[in-house]
């Protein structure tokens, strides 16, 4: 305390007047909950907030009031308001608060007011020491990472391209419409060279504070390194971080590692500061930080490298406790999102495809810019002289000239970590180079005298023979130049030899010593075979687990000393889980690894084609929020396609030696083959994006094989290349694809690219270009120009197309310049672009000197009259020219001119439309127009209409411009909103003349009146084929509404056309948007009586009052024929449709009731009476009264199948009323309570309801983001109940509170629970507490994040408990000692499964000190994920348990002396699981040995053993009920065995033979060999070789196997006639619950998706990956009628359009049961895919 400062010599309500002013301006810049809570200090005040406590006056007045109180208030009352104000008020000058605090220091409050201030100032110490330690970290830091830079890294000489944050497109076109397109300047190509948003990475992070900045660069773009600059800048008090800030850096490579819940302290002070700080210091710096998280700066570096996503948390305000532990995730998603610690600076590194993941929590996004030429040419010449000797600088122009002349180490280069990998590469080349130059030299030198003279003879005569020219030049530079790497899988490998070759320590290995003069000179890849091999392992390995870190102990010592020596692995400094520093190791970089894995891939059997086909995917460019997340780069393929090039088969056949094969070229080219066939399936595929196509082109390129290139261009005549950005080495592979084709050409469609200029200049590589595409509003002038310097070297260009851009007149000038010099131009298109008059004339003053011109296209182009007459005349005068799309808008044309058009119209072949907007001002030129109809037969569509809101306001269609069929012939003629009177009509009728053909007529908008309509109802028998009538905003009186119903019952082709399952025709009346009253309603239904079509009548977007609607209700049982009600957007309250629902009492058709506020609403009925009804009314604010009315109105009405009463916001009150009346109301099948606001108390309050309910079987519910609540009951009781919670946030005491309420009745009772944290140590605590708090349960399980319990009453004293598992739950050895104790009160224990986790050592001693304690124990599962032991202790326990039948060790090591005791255990044993285990030979032996005397053994899991001798010892198991045969790849002999043992195995349940490359031959004898197996529930074939010939067998076996369940033949090609085989079995599979028909080799699957109708148990059906198109997804739709327990659909990489998704969409609304319908990768655009999605959650169209 200041010893100024004496509180005995001031009285406190003086110091109160003496700061008065100072006092009032503090208070006036706090929050308005700071001043009510200290106004209502004062008495009689605490009166809650008022109404207007936020305005600035009132905010005023309270503070002054509050201040001339305390001023005449007792010393102790305002010493406590000085205090409570000290405590509450921010930014208070300290001189001001110690002066405050001292003067209010008075009886008890004193010294604890001291106290506060002294932690103050004790907390401010503290975070002084705290940001001293941290600049001495960082510098540190930078000290290990700047030792060997070759370049100083500067933040203003790094440069960064701004996006804009929530950004995940390309940004959108901006050229100006058809509307402004005169009066704005095309924006410039932003895309192709402008640098106006290009800053320094300093200035970037300039304003950062307070912010999320993200900063995005691909990886090795040196994200890490400018992250480790800036905070050793902060350390020097230099930089945009302010030094008073704490600089936090963490790496998400790092936290991914950490799995346990971490608080932000334990994040703090185990993985960043250093570990010597006190808990006091650690309090006292946290708590600083709480107070000022203004002061801290968290740099999170490469989210790219995290395993897990971050979450956008959508409750604001929602503040994280910082010492709550959290999953790291939601730690780090907690500090983004601002729930912890919020006005702090947050920056994140991450690539590009993460930033999606950020948005809308970013408020700044930088993308680090590649090195540009000269950037690169620096870094090269500063290599060479910094690594030393000035006879390496010399190398360094040679280097630069080698680099800056190949495109693949050019574009690697753009990136500094691949920069200098480039350098060492090319370091070596030269060296390498230069030394071959010196041996040459030396035996030129040696060489004798008569020897040279002979051959200098021989080469002025030219007699040199083949070998003897070869041989001399053989260690010679081609064109005086060390020879590049022409493929990136080639510059690879030689920066794989480069690395190795820098190994200065060769002890050890006498067969590397070289001499420069050994005929057999050994490569670094020969000579250190044995260590690629364990290094490709390794990075396979992190491949496989999504890994780029590797502990020490997972690399042999010798191995890492090389890779460390040479540079090929990196030392990383890691904190372990609990804080622990210890040392990991990376490979130089993500490409390395992942070609070091395709080297794998290609050399070593241990990857089987299964996994290279998974590994195997083109990548798309695009990026999707649902992208699943991976470390790498994406470029596994492309090396692997590279390592099938015939080039690399030497290297891979000696890698393969190493790799444990025999080296010969047999397997290595088998592997080879096998990646150019899936390469070869993917030139044919019909389905890839521009995207995919651009990659395939990388990947034919890489292997360098002409024939697929040739059947990439054969298979797409044009290459679409949309929407990505483009580099010049994309055009390189282009070039290498297209330069294929010859004579056949090829087309390149450029279609919204962004590309840089030097794009272009790569273009001309591509010969046989025969049509060019450009479609970008990007795209202006300055590509335009580019483009014109190349056009003249496209000597087969027939097609160019310019359009939807910028282009001006300029631009037009330069292209017509050039397409003088192209006289094979066919086609020219350059419409929607900006050319104005003069563009127009440029262009069309050059169509006469292009001869072969047979197209041109120049609309919506702002021309005027001039350029139209220029054109036609210039068109007219070139006979070759026979299509024209064009666009004359703008002209006021009187009605001579539109006359001479429609006379010159003949003269044209046109085949699509002419746009003639503002062209047609009068009645009289709409007639003329009209005349078209009928005279000129190729017009099919007519439109006129002078609406605004309509862009097309005049345009004549003709036969080629239709959207319909070709086989559907429709002619429509539209004149809406025209201003036509009754008199203009009699004009159109004589203009149309006897037009009979005319099937859609539009009059809408106008002004006819019901004396048009009685004129219309008289020509109406001319108009034979009239099918749509459309007289909407026509002034027609009710009169008029009533003789249109009469015409549509008379007039039979007055429809629209419907199919419903009686296959009948239904006829739809429409009146909508108008006003109807009830005796317009009464008079319309009476017409409509007597139709007796099937009748549709739509009144949708009407006014309907309750009158109008009750007298709708009282006409319904007369109208026999009606079918269908549309009364959508017609019901907008609760009221009124409730009065709707009693149709179901009113009328005994109705089948469905649809009601929805201001949405869909619908009413179907049957001919018949229906047998069930069904009601949904969702989207109403049901109030209480409403809901008892709508219950009420239920209790008497007919029998309901459902009732769905979601998204009502019912809340706790409305769901817990409908649930208390469920046993008064007639439901079938359930009740859909979604989205109603259900709280977790309610759902505690319901879900004990329900357990009472008798006839409920059924309840799940989920208060996340899906918000469902579905009840599924039983029309008879006495059913067993299952409860399923999954995402509701509930925590351990809510599970705690639900179990004592739960009522558990004779009946059994399961529950299921899935929240995230239930993992680990809460998830045995969870178990723990649920068995002390239940003396019910039979069952507990916790499998991965979910909780099981099965409950039935006991009447017992001890535990009922028969299963106990903790399954996949992160669950480890040491956990579960606390177990033990429990275990012994349940002595009924049947079951523990503790299976996929990590128990080690502790938990094998755990199993042996309990088992021993369960007499009854009959099944034990501890399969593991970790490589443990069984040892003579384990195995001696297992022994013991006499009563145990099954047992799965999968993934132990077995000891030869357990091996050993287990095996007297195998003859009693009914199930036997030991896949993925590893035992000696000895021990291996004893075991194979012992499965012969299983006699009793029903259940085997794969073993890796040889087949033959497996099946012959199994020749005694005829008890078997389940076996597992994957992935043996059985021979025919295997096969021919397993035919003879199935017949023995007549008890069989369960077989798998998947991943075995059984023959169509083999595969139709094995289902001809199960006939006998009546029992059979699963087949799983998938990944085989069968195909029609097996399923024809199929069909005729598994009708007789009624039991089959589950049914895999995924992956084989079953072909057409197959699956028509297939669906005839499918029809009798009436168990049938899951099918998996994924791949199967075609696309013609209608069949299969009828039969499945007849197959009510399917729950789940996988059809992805066949092309199968819309007529399969309608299929499916119709088949949701009959499959109720439907609950899974994956359409996956299909050709499935928004016609078929929508089918699908539809036909979810009647199922709420359904989850999941998976159509990624179909027809659907983005757009539709987030349309539908959001209409419901269930369509999936991401890849997860």
């Amino acid at each position: 305390m200041d010893e100024e400062v004496d509180p005995d010599d001031e009285n406190v309500n003086s110091v109160l007047v003496q700061e008065y002013s100072e006092l009032f301006h503090i208070l006036s810049s706090q929050s308005p909950t700071v001043i009510m809570e200290l106004c209502e200090m004062m008495p009689g005040r605490n009166v809650g907030r008022p109404a207007s406590a936020d305005s600035p006056a009132a905010v005023t007045e309270l503070i002054k009031a509050m201040l001339e109180y305390y001023r005449a208030a007792s010393p102790a009352d305002c010493a406590d308001f000085l205090q409570r104000l000290c405590m509450l008020c921010e930014n208070i000058p300290m001189h001001l608060e110690s002066r405050l605090v001292s003067v209010a220091a008075c009886a008890d409050s004193k010294y604890q007011l001291i106290f506060t201030l002294e932690s103050t100032r004790l907390s401010s110490n503290y975070w002084e020491q705290c940001i001293a330690a941290v600049r001495r970290l960082l510098l540190r830091r930078w000290e290990r990472l700047s030792e060997h830079l070759v370049r100083e890294v500067q933040l203003d000489n790094v440069w960064v391209s701004l996006r804009m944050p929530n950004r995940g497109k390309e940004r959108p076109d901006q050229t100006p419409g058809s509307a402004d397109r005169g009066s704005r300047t095309p924006e410039s190509d932003g895309d192709l060279g402008s640098s106006e948003s290009r800053v320094t990475l300093e200035t970037f992070l300039q304003g950062c504070a307070g912010k999320v900045t993200v900063v995005v660069g691909q990886a090795g773009s040196g994200k890490t390194l400018l992250m480790s600059c800036l905070g050793q800048q902060w350390a020097h008090g230099l930089g945009p971080i302010p030094s008073t800030c704490l600089f936090i850096l963490l790496e998400f490579r790092q936290l991914r590692l950490l799995s346990r819940p971490l608080s932000l302290s334990d994040l703090l002070f185990q993985h960043y500061l250093p570990p010597e700080s006190g808990n006091d210091e650690k309090q006292a710096i946290v708590d600083y930080l709480l107070s000022n998280p203004e002061h801290s700066c968290w740099v999170l570096d490469g989210y790219d490298e995290f395993d897990s996503k971050l979450t956008r948390q959508e409750a604001q305000g929602e503040v994280l406790g910082p010492e709550y532990p959290l999953p790291v995730a939601d730690l780090i998603s907690g500090l983004v999102n601002r729930q912890l610690l919020p006005g702090c600076t947050v920056l994140v590194t991450c690539r590009l495809r993460d930033v999606m993941d950020l948005e809308g929590v970013s408020d700044k996004v930088g993308q680090l810019l590649g090195w540009d030429w000269q950037e690169i040419k620096e870094y090269v010449d500063n290599f060479f002289e910094v690594k030393g000797e000035s006879t390496n600088r010399a190398l360094g122009m040679q280097a630069a000239d080698l680099l800056l002349s190949n495109r693949h180490l050019l574009a690697m280069s753009s990136l500094p970590a691949l920069c200098n990998i480039c350098c060492i590469c090319l370091k070596h080349l030269l060296l390498e180079d230069k030394e071959r130059v010196a041996v040459a030299q030396s035996r030129e030198e040696e060489r004798k005298p008569e020897t040279r003279k002979q051959e200098t003879e021989k080469g002025l005569k030219g007699v040199w023979t083949a070998e003897e020219r070869r041989g001399s030049s053989k260690d010679l530079r081609v064109d005086g130049r060390c020879q590049i790497p022409t493929t990136l899988t080639q510059v690879y490998l030689t920066v794989l030899g480069a690395f190795l070759s820098r190994d200065s320590d060769n002890r050890g290995k006498p067969e590397k010593a070289t001499t420069t003069r050994s005929p057999q000179r050994l490569t670094p890849l020969s000579q250190y075979r044995s260590e690629l091999c364990e290094l490709s392992r390794l990075a396979w390995r992190g491949l496989e687990e999504n890994k780029m870190l590797f502990m020490e102990e997972e690399i042999s010592q010798d191995v890492l000393e090389l890779s460390i020596r040479t540079g090929l692995l990196l030392q990383v400094e890691l904190r372990h889980e609990r804080g622990m520093l210890v040392n990991a190791y990376c490979f130089i970089h993500l490409t390395m690894q992942e070609f070091l894995a395709a080297l794998r891939i290609m050399t070593s059997n241990d990857v089987s084609d299964t996994q290279l086909k998974k590994r195997f995917s083109l990548k798309t460019r695009w990026m999707t929020k649902s992208d699943q997340r991976t470390v790498f780069t994406d470029s596994l393929h492309l090396y692997v396609c590279g390592l099938a090039s015939s080039h690399c088969t030497p290297t891979l056949m000696q890698l393969d030696r190493a790799s444990g094969g025999k080296g010969g070229p047999s397997w290595v080219q088998t592997r080879q083959n096998l990646v150019l066939k899936l390469l070869k399936n993917l030139c044919h595929s019909n389905s890839l994006t521009g995207p995919k196509i651009l990659e395939l082109c990388h990947c034919v390129q890489e292997s360098q094989n002409k024939q697929l290139a040739k059947e990439v261009v054969s298979t797409r005549p044009i290459l679409e290349l949309r929407n990505i950005r483009l580099l010049p080495n994309d055009i390189d592979a282009v070039a290498f694809v297209v330069n294929s084709a010859a004579n056949s050409g090829v087309g390149l469609d450029f279609r919204a690219c962004s590309m840089e200029l030097e794009c272009l200049d790569v273009l001309p590589s591509c010969q046989y270009i025969n049509s060019l595409s450009f479609r970008s509003r990007k795209y202006g002038d300055k590509l335009a120009e580019k483009l014109s310097s190349i056009l003249p070297k496209f000597t087969t260009l027939s097609k160019l197309e310019f359009c939807v851009a910028s282009l001006t007149a300029t631009g037009a000038a330069s292209l017509a310049s050039a397409l003088q010099a192209c006289p094979g131009i066919m086609e020219l298109n350059l419409s929607d672009n900006n050319l104005k008059d003069e563009g127009i004339n440029h262009i069309a003053n050059i169509l006469n000197k292009l001869p072969k011109l047979v197209s041109v296209k120049l609309g919506q182009n702002n021309t005027s009259l001039t350029a139209v007459n220029c054109l036609i005349r210039k068109l007219a005068s070139n006979l070759n020219i026979q299509h024209i799309l064009a666009d004359l808008s703008g002209g006021q044309w009187d009605v001579e001119t539109l006359r001479t058009l429609t006379q010159f119209l003949p003269k044209f072949s046109v085949t699509k439309k002419i746009i003639l907007n503002g062209s047609c001002s009068s009645v009289e030129g709409l007639v003329v127009l009209t005349a078209l109809m009928s005279d000129c037969p190729s017009v099919m569509e007519l439109h006129i209409s002078s609406d605004p809101k309509d862009p097309i306001v005049v345009s004549i269609v003709f036969s080629g411009g239709t959207e319909r069929p070709a086989n559907e012939v429709s002619k429509k003629l539209c004149l809406s909103s025209c201003g036509l009177v009754p008199a203009d009509l009699e004009k159109v009728w004589r203009s149309l003349g006897t037009s009979s053909d005319l099937t859609i007529l539009d009059l809408s908008s106008n002004c006819l009146g019901n004396k048009s309509l009685k004129k219309l109802l008289d020509v109406l028998p001319r108009l034979r084929n009239i099918q749509e009538i459309n007289l909407s905003n026509n002034d027609i009186s009710m009169e008029g509404v009533a003789m249109l119903a009469g015409a549509l019952c008379s007039h039979k082709n007055l429809t629209q056309v419907d199919i419903s399952n009686d296959n009948q025709e239904l006829k739809l009346f429409r009146i909508n948007n108008s006003n109807l009253l009830p005796s317009d309603i009464s008079t319309i239904c009476k017409k409509l009586v007597r139709c007796h079509h099937c009748l549709e009548l739509d009144v949708s977007h009407s006014s309907l009052n309750d009158e109008a609607i009750e007298n709708l209700l009282k006409a319904l049982p007369k109208m026999l024929s009606l079918q269908r009600l549309n009364v959508s957007h017609c019901i907008a309250s609760a009221a009124e449709a409730l009065v709707l629902v009693r149709c179901l009492m009113l009328s005994h058709r109705v089948t469905s009731v649809e009601l929805r506020s201001q949405s869909e609403s619908v009413i179907h009925l049957d001919r018949v009476k229906a047998e069930q009804s069904s009601c949904r009314l969702t989207h109403f604010d049901l109030s209480s009264d409403n809901l008892e009315r709508l219950l009420k109105i239920l209790q008497e009405g007919p029998l309901l199948s459902a009732l769905d009463l979601s998204n009502n916001q019912l809340g706790d009150r409305g769901v817990k009323h409908v649930v208390d009346s469920l046993p008064g109301l007639k439901i079938t099948s359930y009740v859909n309570l979604s989205s109603n606001g259900l709280s977790q108390q309610g759902l505690l309050d319901v879900a004990s309801t329900l357990c009472m309910c008798d006839n409920v079987s059924d309840v799940e519910v989920c208060l996340g983001a899906e918000e469902r609540c579905l009840i599924w009951l039983r029309q008879y009781g006495g059913c067993e109940k299952t409860l399923r919670f999954k995402n509701n946030l509930l925590k351990l005491e809510w599970i705690e509170d639900f179990l004592k309420l739960l009522n558990i009745g004779e009946r059994r009772c399961t529950v299921s629970i899935e929240e995230y944290w239930i993992r680990a140590e809460e998830a045995f605590g969870l178990v723990c507490r649920c068995l002390e708090l239940s003396a019910n349960i039979q069952t507990i399980r916790v499998h991965h994040t979910t909780l099981h319990l099965s409950l039935m009453k006991s009447s017992v004293l001890i535990s009922p408990l028969l299963s106990s598992s903790l399954v996949d739950c992160a669950v480890e050895g040491h956990q579960l000692a606390p177990l033990r104790s429990i275990m012994q009160s349940c002595s009924l224990l049947a079951e523990l499964d503790f299976s996929h986790n990590i128990l080690g050592m502790e938990g094998a001693e755990f199993l042996c000190s309990v088992l021993p304690l369960l007499p009854n124990l009959t099944s034990l599962s501890i399969g593991s994920k970790d490589r443990v032991t069984v040892n003579e202790k384990l195995s001696e326990a297992l022994l013991e348990c006499t009563s145990l039948q099954t047992l799965n060790l999968s993934g132990y090591e077995i000891e030869d002396t357990a091996a050993q005791v287990m095996t007297r255990m195998f003859p009693r044993l009914l199930s036997l699981n030991l896949s993925h285990c590893g035992w000696s030979a000895a021990g291996g032996l004893q075991i194979f040995q012992a499965l012969g005397q299983c006699v009793s053994l029903e259940v085997m899991e794969p073993l890796e053993v040889n087949g033959v001798h497996l099946l012959a010892a199994m020749e005694g198991l005829t008890q078997m009920e389940e076996i597992g045969l994957d992935s043996w790849r059985m021979t025919d002999i295997e096969v021919e065995q397993l035919t003879r043992l199935l017949p023995v195995w007549t008890k069989l349940r369960k077989i798998s033979l998947s991943k075995n490359k059984i023959s169509d031959q083999s595969g139709d004898k094995v289902v001809e060999a199960l006939i006998g197996c009546s029992h059979l529930e699963e087949l799983h074939l998938s990944s085989n070789h069968l195909k029609d010939l097996t399923a024809a067998r199929m069909a005729l076996v598994l009708p007789s196997l009624t039991h089959i369940r589950v049914l895999d033949i995924s992956d084989n090609s079953i072909g057409r006639e197959g699956s028509l085989s297939l669906s005839k079995a499918i029809m009798y599979m009436k168990s049938l619950t899951k099918i998996n028909l994924t791949s199967v080799g075609t696309s013609e699957l209608c069949a299969v998706a009828a039969s499945l109708a007849h197959c009510p148990l399917i729950q789940d059906m996988g059809l992805g990956w066949n092309n199968c198109g819309d007529e399969v997804a309608l299929e499916l739709a119709k088949i949701f009628l009959f499959c109720k327990k439907l609950t899974r659909i994956d359409l996956e990489s299909n050709n499935v359009s928004v016609a078929g998704a929508e089918a699908l969409a539809k036909a979810l609304e009647s199922c709420p049961a359904f989850q999941l319908i998976r159509l990624w990768r179909n027809k659907v655009s983005s757009t539709e895919a987030k349309r539908l999605r959001d209409k419901d959650g269930r369509m999936n169209f991401s890849s997860t």
